[in-house]
This record gives structure tokens, C-alpha cells and sequence, in this order.
């Protein structure tokens, strides 16, 4: 009887500490930046002149991962450091960083040439994608992504800054929209969620 109730309750332990080891190990990787509800929306398209006088369109995307980031290569601050810590990711993913591309979309297209913010961003690395255009061309983009963009004039050397949204937005290999990342997340964090992407 002793024996029986023996086996019966070291199986019962076992059972229990089985569970416990799927409930902590075994759980599905979560995504660290904010998603976008299922069914994932499509990532609004676009098409814009580059430097080199050919069309990007973020159609032509499909198969890699997406960085999307609205900025502008006078601002003082939140641009510079967004694009560095774009640069460390790149770096951190290794190989993985070619099925990935960082695209630098101007919210100040009356200073920002396409020769210009391309030179801006290959400053960071010399993959990233850096896109300006006409207010007519940006504005249904910025509008499309729901961009924040006003323009404030100042004393500094800078003349008027732009404020504007400092989210990066990562579309998916299939185009749609996933995740977006608010000002100075880790840099771990974008990462963590690319690779679980690309599983």
C-alpha cells in the first residue's frame, strides 16, 4: 500500500514539474515592440525618387523586413541617434542584416534633396535607403503612416526644426505592417523581434 502510494505520488511530482518546464520553457518568443492587430494591415505602397534617379517602391520590398523611419538631416538629435542605433542593429544581425533594409523617408522635403539625405544615411551605413520628394508627393505618405510633422522656427543655427513622429515602423517580409518601435528602444529589442521574424 505504502509502495503504491509511493509511485503514485512521485508520479503526480512528475507530472507537475513536466508542467511547470512547458509552462516557463516552453512558451512562444514574444515580439518586444508594439504589434499591429491581426490580420496585420498591408503596409500602405509608395514609390519616391532616389539619388540615382530610380524609383524605390516599398512593393519591390517583399521578401526582406522593412525599417521605416520619418526624420530629416538637419535635426539635431532624434534623427542622428535613431540612425545609429539603425546602424547597430544592422551590425548586431550579421549576415541576417541582408534580408533587412532601413529606409529614411524627409519631413522636410524644402531642405532635404534626394542627393543630400542619401549622402545623410550612408554616413550610418552604406545600405540604408534615404528618400525625399515634393510636399504634393510626401504629404499622402506621411498622412498613410500618420506621421506628425510641424514646422517651428528658431534662433539656432539649425533655422526652423521640424518636429515630428519618432517611431520606427517595421514591415514584414510579406509587406504588411508588424511592429513599431518608439524613440531609443534597445537596440536588442529590434533584433530580438527580427530574428523571431526570420525563423
Amino acid at each position: 500500500m505504502k509502495k503504491t502510494l509511493w509511485v503514485g505520488l512521485t508520479s503526480l511530482l512528475f507530472v507537475i514539474l513536466a508542467a511547470l518546464v512547458v509552462f516557463w520553457f516552453g512558451k512562444p518568443a514574444s515580439f518586444r515592440g508594439t504589434s499591429y492587430g491581426e490580420p496585420y494591415p498591408a503596409a500602405p505602397s509608395f514609390g519616391l525618387t532616389r539619388s540615382n534617379s530610380e524609383t524605390f517602391r516599398l512593393d519591390d520590398q517583399r521578401g526582406k523586413i522593412v525599417l521605416l523611419f520619418f526624420g530629416y538631416t538637419s535635426c539635431p538629435d532624434v534623427c542622428p541617434t535613431t540612425m545609429a542605433e539603425m546602424k547597430l542593429v544592422m551590425d548586431s544581425l550579421g549576415d541576417a542584416a541582408d534580408t533587412v533594409q532601413v529606409v529614411f523617408i524627409s519631413v522636410d522635403p524644402e531642405r532635404d534633396t534626394p542627393e543630400k539625405i542619401q549622402k545623410y544615411v550612408e554616413h550610418f551605413n552604406s545600405n540604408f535607403i534615404g528618400l525625399t520628394g515634393s510636399m504634393d508627393e510626401l504629404q499622402p505618405i506621411w498622412d498613410a503612416y500618420g506621421v506628425y510633422r510641424a514646422v517651428n522656427e528658431t534662433d539656432s543655427a539649425f533655422g526652423y526644426i521640424v518636429d515630428h513622429t519618432a517611431r520606427v515602423t517595421l514591415v514584414d517580409a510579406d509587406g504588411n505592417l508588424r511592429l513599431s518601435y518608439g524613440f531609443q528602444t534597445p537596440v536588442e529589442d529590434i533584433v530580438h523581434d527580427i530574428k523571431l521574424l526570420l525563423k
